[in-house]
């Protein structure tokens, strides 16, 4: 089920109203920096594999 624009906008109002306009930034930069960090770590394990196979072969 695919997520509307009108979802969109019902879910970032109810962040505002919940954590208010001054938390939104900090939040927001803080899932950044968790993504940011998954995607590295998971890069380096795609690279690990990769040296396995090449390793073995």
């Amino acid at each position: 089920m695919p997520i509307g624009p009108g979802s969109l906008a019902v879910i970032a109002i109810v962040a505002l109203i919940i954590f208010g306009p001054k938390k939104l930034p900090e939040l927001g930069k803080a899932a950044g920096d968790t993504l940011r960090e998954f995607k590295n770590a998971t890069k380096g394990l795609a690279s690990d594999d990769e040296e396995k196979k090449k390793e073995n072969q």
